[in-house]
């Protein structure tokens, strides 16, 4: 307990003792930190936006003529039981007719009292099928097509392959810039440790040779790499959680005519995961920054 006690105090007190490596090394881990929830933000919710989008991308299935409606029902069935199906809706021949004349035909009344009561869609009734990985669009088209009873599929391939390219393209581009992003706080932490030891070398080295073991040696430093850590994790998440909603505010109230496309995900649920997320990568950063430095300066 002692040791654990004095490597918690000398780890604090370093902190204070290296006032400008330290809070270079806070600032980088904030600035950092801050910058990876932006972009953790900013990537989940195109991922909500566009799993929105996706879902109002649908297969429509066509029947043959006089098929009975229990193989129709047998259809929808098989359809549903895939797994990247995510909802299958009926169409019938009438909702079929009501959708053309609001979509095509809009306000145009004498247009639409020239077909009278004749439904000129009646005998295509359809499922509309939504999928939860737009990107298995064509697999279930190429399924749908080779069930018995299936007169035509209609898929928007291209509009998958956007999505799908899109959602990576935002991957990676994330991953490359938060992996910069870390790779320059744990190199400035390791910066502010290494200052820590040189500062006191003299007072390692008598410990050393009175019989210190590694982890006596070690701790303080540990425990100063941790707390830069959690300091810097701190500050980001304080600043997001203030801005968050006030920025969903502002994009609603000037956007408008936007609102059908512009989803974003609730403020708890993005904290339920950005909270443990730079808790975590703030004390990885603070001890590897540590661990780093304590292994290239420390002869022990």
């Amino acid at each position: 307990m002692s040791t654990i006690w004095y490597g918690l105090k000398q780890g604090v007190k370093s902190i204070f003792q290296n006032k400008i490596f330290s809070l270079a090394a806070i600032g980088t881990i904030t600035a950092c930190l801050f910058l990876l929830g932006v972009f953790y933000v900013l990537f989940s919710n195109f991922q909500h936006m566009v799993h929105n989008a996706e879902s109002t991308v649908a297969i429509v299935v066509f029947f043959e003529e006089s098929l009975s409606q229990d193989r129709i029902d047998e259809i929808g069935r098989q359809i549903q039981a895939c797994h990247p199906v995510e909802k299958v809706e009926f169409v019938s021949g009438g909702e079929a007719w009501e959708r053309f004349k609001q979509e095509m035909l809009g306000s145009d009344q004498e247009l639409i009292d020239t077909f009278g009561s004749d439904n000129p869609l009646a005998a295509s009734a359809s499922y509309e099928v939504y999928l939860n990985d737009v990107s298995k669009q064509a697999e279930m088209v190429e399924y749908i097509r080779g069930l018995s009873g299936v007169r035509k599929v209609n898929g928007s391939a291209n509009t998958a392959d956007s999505f799908s390219s899109f959602n990576m393209l935002i991957g990676y581009v994330s991953i490359s810039i938060i992996a910069l992003l870390l790779l320059v706080s744990i190199f400035l932490i390791s910066s502010a440790v290494a200052m820590g030891i040189n500062v006191r070398k003299d007072e390692i080295a008598i410990m050393k040779l009175i019989g210190a073991t590694d982890l006596f040696v070690r701790l303080p430093f540990l425990v100063e790499g941790v707390t830069m850590g959690l300091i810097g994790a701190g500050i980001p998440l304080g600043i997001l959680r203030l801005m968050y909603g006030q920025v969903i505010v502002f994009i609603r109230a000037h956007f408008a005519n936007l609102t059908e496309w512009l989803t974003f995900v609730e403020a708890e649920k993005e904290f339920q995961v950005l909270v443990p997320l730079c808790l975590g990568v703030g004390i990885g950063i603070g001890l590897l920054g540590s661990a780093t430095s304590v292994r290239k300066h420390l002869q022990v």
